[in-house]
């Protein structure tokens, strides 16, 4: 399952690092590759030669080459490198950091951003996804700067395994026990591979304009392009799921889906997703959908007047209120056009359509618009978390957002649990 993924395993000062010898080997039997980072502590409790034996790769337990350890430079010999920053070589390197067990120290140096050992400092000075193990006593672990810490950590995008109950090294039975190993593989499986929560799953994409007629041949609309709905079934289809695109006109070829519908206005577009969202897992309103259309439409073409000519308006169906309104299990996404107070108008839409997700951009953004094929966004959780991204395709974002999405799914599934 994880061949070809690079796993730098992180080994803390607790009771439980002897575990990380099982850890080590079912990572590898899984076909990673694994490196083993030690703290100072962690040798106390088990010698580096164990990880070595098993993993087949050096132990790194300290920053530089000429402290004693059983560190290794991954750099060619004779560069200055080799003995100066192995521990941005493993950054750079690694697709995934797990620290198993975690101890309350490592924690409190990463929230606060020390970095005074190699492991610390590989952590901070990568750009992997990192995953904490907690295992200490409950006493520590309810305390409220370690709590405060594991808060922190989490909205900063860190993932956590949450420690389990039972017999601790204190002889007391309660919280703070070391996951079992198959619930960590299982997380990490998570991280690597994001699109597995979505595979089966059903998923509404909804893109492009809606025309509101005010005769035959003019309508109220707006210049979105459907890019980036596209994009999204596209990449949605390619994660495992079962999509269904509802479309608005878009001159755009539409990517391979489970069903196409295409619709013209905002009442079609609001019949046609409550409809199919009825047993869907997730719905994504990525449709540009007119907040106004005429309140009659007149059936014969308007002729040129000398005098002044009245366009009487109504709102249009606020259709991702509806959703949110009967959102039961679903995952639904919205997406917000600001140009002004972007994520304080982002998060008001957020909590009042009952969001899961938010996606703000502002058109007046270079690379960012409706008929371009970049974006810039940001997006805003239920929990309130802030992601800036940077400028990039609409078919690298659509990969970002569905990744967030699977996030979602995984942390409902939790909570029911």
């Amino acid at each position: 399952m994880f061949s070809g993924k690079k796993i730098v395993l992180g080994i803390t000062g607790s009771i439980a690092a002897y575990k990380g010898v099982e850890l080590l080997r079912a990572l590898t039997k899984e076909g990673a590759q694994v490196r083993v980072v030690m703290t100072r502590s962690a040798t106390q409790f088990l010698t580096p030669l164990t990880f070595e034996v098993l993993s087949g790769e050096k132990v790194t337990t300290t920053l530089f080459e000429g402290e004693a350890s059983h560190g290794e430079s991954y750099f060619p010999k004779g560069t200055v490198s080799q003995s100066r920053i192995k521990h941005i070589d493993l950054a750079s390197w690694a697709d995934c950091i797990l620290v198993a067990p975690a101890t309350a120290n490592i924690l409190g140096k990463v929230r606060s951003g020390i970095a005074d050992d190699a492991l610390s400092t590989v952590i901070l000075a990568s750009k992997a996804r990192v995953i904490f193990a907690p295992a200490m006593n409950v006493n520590m672990l309810d305390n409220h700067f370690v709590q405060q810490n594991i808060s922190m950590l989490m909205k900063a995008g860190y993932v956590f395994v949450e420690p389990e109950e039972g017999l601790l090294a204190c002889g007391v039975s309660d919280r703070g026990r070391l996951a079992s190993i198959d619930k960590i593989v299982d997380v990490v499986r998570e991280t690597l591979f994001p699109e597995r929560a979505l595979i089966g799953k059903k998923i509404i994409v909804t893109a492009g304009r809606t025309e509101e007629p005010i005769d035959p041949v003019r309508h109220i609309s707006n210049p979105s392009s459907g890019k980036m709905g596209y994009a999204l079934a596209e990449r949605g289809t390619a994660w495992g799921g079962k999509v269904v695109l509802i479309s608005g006109p878009a001159s755009l070829e539409h990517p391979r889906v489970d069903k196409f519908i295409k619709v013209k206005t905002a009442r079609e577009m609001r019949k046609e997703t409550l409809r199919e969202s009825s047993d869907a897992n997730v719905v994504i309103m990525a449709s540009a959908v007119s907040d106004l259309r005429p309140v009659k439409a007149v059936t014969k073409k308007i002729r040129r007047a000398g005098s002044k000519f009245t366009l009487e308006l109504e709102p249009t169906e606020d259709i991702i209120r509806e959703l949110g309104e009967k959102k039961g299990k679903r995952v639904l996404v919205g997406f917000a056009v600001e140009f002004e107070d972007e994520i304080k108008n982002g998060k008001k839409k957020l909590k009042e359509k009952n969001l899961d997700l938010i996606v703000i951009n502002n058109p007046g953004t270079p690379g960012a618009g409706f008929e371009v094929d970049t974006n810039v966004v940001t997006l805003v959780d239920s929990g309130n978390k802030v992601t800036s991204l940077p400028l990039m395709s609409k078919l690298e974002l659509a990969d970002k957002i569905l990744e967030a999405v699977a996030g979602v799914i995984k942390k409902k599934v939790r909570s029911q649990s």
